[in-house]
């Protein structure tokens, strides 16, 4: 299978790292004490269709192939995991659903806005006991008359205090199988909802996650998004189609790490020469690029074969967690290359030694990833 970009590919990447490495990069020491975006980036983001991406172009979006929107993914990994988790929740997770199975006129009243980052979105399944098991979901949702009322409380969601629109999955019926959930598009403004706690974490700094209280949520019929009683199937469909995104942006950043590491090697001197003419230097930037290229090409391929409609679960979670896993190598050697020096605050290098960590937890963790994969193993 060849992977040669195209030259209408090759232009938005560049534009994207472009916009990554002069304009977000330069301002994550800002972000990362702030524990917030500025305005004025997410505006220069808007300007460039980086919330449309996943958005058709009907809506306003560009309406980017699978592969291309895992290009824009790779690009925004180059920098701190704050930012591209902010626009991943938006493009991915936030929106998938509803691009995939939302009405008409549910389509038509979110998501011009969503487009252009005026309306952020989210998406919230997480609960205490409902993570990986996410049969464990408790929140409820019964209707009366032509509302639902939600109550229960969502867990770690990824700009959960700050989207104006959130997907959230609940159960609508307690007495019949245990996978019987609803999807609901959910707005801060609706009575019954609030933000509870918003939690401090070691990475992914900017874009904070957040507890969610329903209380009696009181969310017209209209906002159910496809039939009731099959959220499963979307909420598990929105899942496995942000999985390559994830990929995508531990490429991205295992790219940076590796070009700040042979940077690093060239310029530091010890013993009279600069580490890179050190052997066992030279065996670490080996192994960080030869995982790097494997995250590649599993990231790309998953990529495609959505495109192609021949994408399989085992095939997604395959690339998760090798890019995740890869990264997780590459952060450490990237850290261990520089030293003392890898190991102050400021430095770039412990930021994405600190970000890395949440990819092997977030949609998806490596130990699920490795159960659909094994079980694929078996069936076949």
């Amino acid at each position: 299978m060849d992977f040669e970009l195209t030259p209408e590919q090759r232009a938005l990447t560049q534009t994207v790292k472009d916009f990554v490495d002069q304009r977000v990069d330069p301002r994550m020491s800002e972000i990362e004490r702030q524990n917030r975006i500025p305005e004025d980036i997410f505006a220069e983001a808007s300007a460039l269709g980086l919330f449309g991406i996943s958005i058709p172009e009907k809506y306003g979006g560009t309406g980017l192939s699978r592969l291309d929107r895992a290009l824009v993914h790779q690009m925004l990994g180059r920098s701190g995991f704050g930012f591209a988790g902010a626009l991943a929740s938006h493009t991915g997770i936030g929106s998938d659903a509803l691009v995939s199975i939302g009405t008409e006129e549910q389509k038509q009243r979110y998501l011009p806005r969503m487009a252009t980052g005026a309306l952020r979105a989210a998406f919230a399944l997480t609960e205490s006991e409902a993570g990986s098991d996410v049969g464990g979901i408790k929140t409820v949702a019964r209707k009366r008359g032509d509302r639902y009322y939600l109550n229960g409380v969502k867990r770690f969601i990824s700009g959960g205090s700050r989207a104006g629109l959130i997907t959230i999955v609940a159960r609508t019926n307690i007495d019949k199988q245990l996978k019987e959930f609803s999807v609901f598009l959910v707005e801060p403004s609706f009575p019954g909802f609030r933000v509870g706690e918003v939690y401090e974490t070691m990475g992914s700094r900017g874009h904070p996650i957040a507890e969610l209280v329903l209380e009696d949520c009181e969310v017209p019929e209209e906002n159910r998004l496809g039939p009731e009683g099959e959220g499963w199937l979307a909420a598990m469909k929105t899942l496995n189609e942000g999985r390559p995104l994830v990929a995508a942006r531990c490429l991205g950043a295992c790219e940076r790490l590796i070009e700040i590491s042979t940077d690093y090697a060239r310029s530091r001197k010890q013993f009279g020469k600069s580490l890179g003419e050190f052997q066992a230097i030279q065996f670490m930037l080996a192994d960080m690029a030869a995982r790097t290229e494997a995250a590649r090409w599993l990231t790309y391929h998953s990529a495609v074969l959505a495109d192609s409609g021949r994408l399989t679960p085992e095939t997604i979670s395959i690339a998760k967690l090798f890019a995740s896993e890869a990264l997780a190598f590459v952060a450490d050697a990237a850290l261990q290359i520089q030293g003392g020096t890898g190991y102050i605050a400021d430095n770039p290098v412990g930021r994405f030694y600190r970000d890395a960590r949440v990819t092997r937890i977030y949609e998806g963790t490596s130990e699920i990833q490795r159960i659909i994969i094994g079980r694929a193993v078996l069936r076949r």
